[in-house]
């Protein structure tokens, strides 16, 4: 038996077709409760609410199974099913309308959907506030379907059809405006023009007598335009002209090309924003057949704005009021859908009473990341790729000039930022003037890029008078930073404030400051564009100690931030296991983060090295450039420990390098001797003995004369440490006993404990067995007293050449691993190779010098690429593949013929 029931109007039951007789008013209300969660469970409870919702009688339970029965012996079996807690009615594939309206509706399939109304739902039961929430979902959902019908009539041109709809859903919805003004503009769109008007009298005449209002800005809006609309205008073309040459963005389009109701292209200055909205637009005409509306916006209110796209509309009068002028544009536009572009927004504010109904589409572009338009499609304009800045150079200059002179045209639209304007105004420059090759225009950007892209320079001007003060001023001080990506506390310093998330987010959102990722400390990094930089600088203050007080405040900008670096590298580098041999410049200034701040980023210091050893060279570099020495060496010798950890000698003896020249034209002959020792130290590493001999004996005779006598030491220990390598043993012990004596007299422990190690060390090669023991052990209960993890796992490494024990170089290698050293280690890591050779353990003994020997060559240690190589040779030698180990041999010996005496 094919049952069905309807629930969309009176409630009915039907078999085969035919009413089915459902006796009695509760099981009626039963029934019907359940079919409104049809497949779900209903409580008990709630039917009894529903049954009786004023006095339920004490058998209500016992009444609600009986009526239960009733139903099932009215519809058969297998539709009510019960568990202890309630009720449920299943019901086939369309067998409930309800069901078949809303499933249609999902569909699409709005006509048939609504063709299923009877009446009011349920409308001859007296109802219940069980049913109140899913009637009213259900009367919301009708409104919605009937909506989206109308719309679809309107777009086949179904005008009597639609009319007819809206006519329906106005008997129900008497007093619905928005229906109201879609009735009086769909009259008029359909020619007639004179029921519309009557139907705006009729509301008028409702609202004003029986609710005491007048009709609201939108559906006077549409009356007016009745008024006002005797005869349409031409349809609007006001796109500007399309570039011929347009070139790459071909993801962007792709986004342009789709369905869309608003997009919003942002990107930095000279991005090409406006052309891409332009190229876009044009694509899109035939889309849009009734215009095409282009308004310039560049901060104009948007009452005037409207009043200009009003006229384009053919309203000579606009309203008085923004509102009404907004409501009176969406109701043309509504009757004839058109693409809008808004061109260089200021933000949101702006473009929100610019944006018609549905069925036109917009493009907006804009400065500033506007991400308050629900529903953007957003584009994100940055530069183009290196292939399309040259596409765009050569179709302006000519593709063969360009293949010429390939390596100066990638130097050119690489000083270009690769960004469309600057491309342009260069490309320009070239087709204006045939007999320049390509390299008199390169060397004209290296010496005054601005100056030559003059299109750029007014962009840039043009954004830079809309910044706020502080905003301005920070370009030109990150500008001045460099090209590394700076974390944000960075813009905190130079303000000299902290919390200047506002500045940051204002340049952010405004495209002036790249948001560039988060490093591995959970920083957010920023980079300020190379052109937007230079022009920040160019318009900020000169950055001169000698200037005057504009001139002054940029210096000091720059200034707290170098010295914020070296109080948080300072910070850092203090929770390394060891600092031995740090200096530092007592009298640079330093600017403390929040202690909460520098806990959160130093907490893993190689973490944060690594993440900012970069920016740290720059800002050595910037200092002294400055001239501000002290912060230059300062900020350098407070990179040591990690750059001595992580093996960065490349960063090391550039910025040594740098503040060594600063301190010696400031006069700081301290900072000159720490820059010295520290050059020394370097050239030590890459066993330039002699550079670093030289560079350990100056550095220690300024820091005599200078009445150092524990810097005096270090410099002491440097040359010990030349002697040993370069045989000397007796010399060596001397320079370390000296070292040590001077340690003792200072109280300094820990560079007591590194003398005493190396003391160990030299006695250890030159046979002093009893002498290495006494100082070794001397060392190691020094490290561990002081908690200094690094100099115990080098005291281990001696050890176990010592007693030829591998625990020994088992446990220096764990040490350096787990502190990031991979210099230490790849000696442990030798060592240790070392004696599994000597026990026959020959395959670990190979994996180890293998790996040892790719850190020391990479690391650029040729006396350990050296002893790796011929342990390797010996080790061949040993497991008879005597071919192999001449090879090994063989480089081992020119390594070390190249090595300096």
């Amino acid at each position: 038996m094919s049952i069905t029931f309807h629930v969309l109007g009176p409630l009915e039951v039907r078999s085969a077709g035919r009413p089915v007789r459902i006796s009695g008013r509760k099981p009626r209300l039963l029934l019907a409760t359940l079919l409104l969660d049809a497949g779900r469970m209903v409580g008990a409870d709630q039917l009894v609410e529903v049954l009786w919702p004023h006095r339920p009688p004490r058998s209500a339970q016992a009444n609600v199974r009986t009526y239960v029965s009733v139903l099932r012996s009215e519809l058969g079996q297998g539709h009510l099913r019960a568990d202890g807690s309630g009720y449920a009615i299943d019901v086939a594939d369309g067998a409930l309308d309800l069901l078949l309206f809303e499933d249609l509706v999902d569909r699409g399939e709005y006509a048939e959907a609504l063709a299923l109304w009877r009446g009011a739902p349920l409308c001859d039961l007296p109802g219940s506030p069980v049913w109140d929430r899913r009637l009213e979902l259900l009367h919301q959902r009708r409104l919605r379907a009937a909506e989206a019908l109308i719309d679809r009539r309107l777009e086949r041109g179904d005008h009597d059809g639609a009319i007819s709809e809206l006519r329906g859903l106005l008997a129900e919805h008497p007093y619905r405006e928005d229906l109201w003004e879609r009735l009086v503009l769909t009259l008029h769109r359909g020619g007639r023009k004179a029921e519309a008007l009557r139907a705006y009298a009729t509301v008028r005449g409702r609202l004003v007598d029986e609710l005491g209002v007048e009709p609201g800005a939108e559906l006077r809006g549409a009356y007016e335009l009745i008024l006002a609309d005797d005869a349409l205008p031409a349809a609007p073309r006001q796109l500007p002209p399309d570039l011929p040459d347009f070139t790459g963005r071909a993801g962007a389009l792709a986004e342009l090309a789709g369905p869309f109701s608003v997009a919003v292209i942002s990107g930095p200055p000279g991005a090409g924003k406006s052309a891409l909205a332009v190229h876009a637009a044009h694509a899109l005409c035939a889309s849009f057949p009734e215009g095409q509306l282009y308004l310039e916006l560049d901060g104009r209110a948007p009452g005037n704005l409207l009043a200009e796209a009003l006229r384009a509309l053919g309203v000579e009068a606009a309203p008085p009021t923004v509102r009404e002028r907004s409501a009176l544009f969406r109701s043309l536009l509504a009757e004839r859908p058109m693409l809008v572009v808004l061109d260089d927004a200021r933000d949101a504010g702006q473009v929100r009473p610019l944006l018609p109904g549905n069925g036109s589409a917009v493009i907006v572009t804009s400065r500033r990341r506007i991400t308050e338009l629900p529903g953007a499609v957003r584009i994100q304009l940055g530069r183009l790729g290196p292939q399309e800045a040259l596409a765009l150079l050569g179709s302006i200059v000519g593709e063969d000039r360009v293949a010429r002179e390939r390596e100066a045209a990638q130097a050119i639209v690489a000083a270009c930022g690769r960004l469309p304007l600057a491309v342009r105004n260069a490309g320009a420059r070239l087709a204006g003037r045939p007999g320049w090759s390509l390299a008199v225009l390169r060397q004209r950007l290296e010496d005054d890029c601005l100056g030559e892209l003059g299109d750029v320079r007014a962009t840039l001007d043009h954004g830079y008078a809309r910044l706020p003060d502080e905003a301005a001023r920070i370009l030109g001080t990150l500008g001045r930073l460099g090209a590394p990506a700076q974390p944000g506390w960075v813009i905190d310093a130079a303000l000299g404030r902290h919390g200047a998330h506002d500045v940051t987010d204002l340049l952010v959102d405004v495209n002036l400051l790249d948001l560039v990722g988060t490093d591995p400390v959970g920083q957010p990094r920023y980079r300020v564009p190379d052109l937007i930089g230079r022009h920040a600088l160019e318009r900020g203050p000169a950055l001169l100690p000698s200037g005057g007080p504009g001139e002054r405040g940029g210096l000091d900008a720059v200034a707290r931030v170098l010295a914020a670096w070296t109080a948080t590298t300072e910070h850092a580098m203090a929770r390394l296991p060891t600092t031995v041999f740090s200096l530092t410049a007592a009298r640079a200034p330093r600017w403390r983060l929040p202690e909460r701040t520098l806990e959160r980023l130093t907490a893993d210091p190689v973490t944060w090295f690594e993440a900012e050893h970069e920016a740290l060279a720059g800002a050595v570099d910037v200092a002294a450039e400055l001239g501000l020495a002290e912060s230059a060496w300062g900020l350098a010798a407070a990179m040591v420990p990690c750059l001595d950890l992580r093996c960065h000698l490349g960063t090391w003896r550039r910025t040594h390098t740098s503040a060594l020249a600063a301190a010696r034209a400031a006069g700081d002959t301290y900072g000159e001797a720490a820059m010295l020792r520290g050059l020394a130290q370097v050239s030590l590493y890459q066993d330039r003995y002699e550079e670093s001999s030289e560079g350990f004996t100056r550095s220690l005779q300024i820091f005599h004369d200078l009445g150092d006598s524990r810097a005096e030491a270090t410099s002491i220990c440097g040359l010990g440490a030349v002697s040993q390598f370069r045989g000397g043993y007796a010399r060596s012990l001397g320079h370390f006993r000296h070292a040590l004596a001077i340690f003792l007299a200072t109280g300094d422990k820990q560079g007591e404990a590194f003398a005493r190690q190396a003391i160990g060390r030299v006695c250890l090669k030159s046979g002093d067995l009893a002498q290495a023991s006494q100082s070794l052990g001397q060392a190691m209960r020094l490290a561990q007293e002081l908690g200094d993890a690094h100099r115990e796992g080098c005291v281990c490494v001696q050890m176990g050449h010592l007693h030829h024990a591998m625990s020994f170089h088992r446990h220096a290698l764990e040490i350096f691993e787990s502190l990031g050293d991979r210099h230490c280690g790849a000696y442990a890591l030798q060592s240790l190779a070392g004696l599994q050779a000597e026990r026959g353990d020959l395959a670990r003994a190979s994996t180890g010098l293998e790996r040892s020997l790719e850190i020391f060559q990479e690391l650029g240690d040729r006396s350990g690429e050296a002893s790796t190589t011929e342990l390797l040779g010996e080790l061949h030698r040993s497991a008879g593949r005597t071919g192999l180990a001449l090879d090994y041999l063989r480089h081992a010996k020119a390594l070390r013929r190249n090595l300096p005496a």
